[in-house]
C-alpha cells in the first residue's frame, strides 16, 4: 500500500532518525538513507521498482526474528527486496493510523543494532 502523501510520510521518519544521536541522512540508491557512525539502520522506501509499497527498512537480530515480526503482524511487516537476507524488515508507513510510537521503538532497536558499541570487538570484513 502506498502512502498518500509519501513527503508527510519521510518528514516524520526524518524526524524520529535525526533525533537519535550522532545520526545523519544520506542518499543511497536513490532513496533517503539513515546512519550512525557510518553504518546504515533505516532506509525509506515509496514503491521501490513499482512494489506499491511505503516502507521503512529496519535492521533486526536475524531470520528468526524477521520470521517472527512476519507471523505476528503480515500487515505491519513483510520481507524488503534485496536487503532481507542481511538481517533487514519493512514496515509498512502507509497507513494513516500507522502507530508511529511502534516505528521509533523499531528504529531505535536498529540504531542499537547499528551504532557501535564499546563493548563489542569492531566488525572486519
Amino acid at each position: 500500500m502506498l502512502a498518500e502523501d509519501p513527503d508527510i510520510v519521510v518528514q516524520r521518519l526524518r524526524g524520529l532518525c535525526l533525533a537519535l544521536p550522532e545520526t545523519g541522512e544520506k542518499v543511497s540508491h536513490g532513496i533517503p538513507a539513515f546512519h550512525v557512525a557510518g553504518r546504515m539502520f533505516a532506509y525509506f522506501r515509496h514503491n521501490h521498482h513499482g512494489d506499491g509499497r511505503t516502507v521503512v527498512c529496519v535492521r533486526t537480530t536475524g531470520k528468526e526474528e524477521q520470521d517472527l515480526l512476519i507471523e505476528l503482524d503480515p500487515g505491519l511487516y513483510s520481507w524488503p527486496a534485496y536487503i532481507g537476507p542481511s538481517g533487514w524488515i519493512a514496515m509498512n508507513l502507509a497507513p494513516a493510523d500507522t502507530d508511529w510510537t511502534h516505528i521509533e521503538a523499531r528504529l531505535r532497536s536498529s540504531y542499537d543494532l547499528a551504532a557501535p558499541n564499546p563493548k563489542r570487538p569492531p566488525r572486519t570484513l
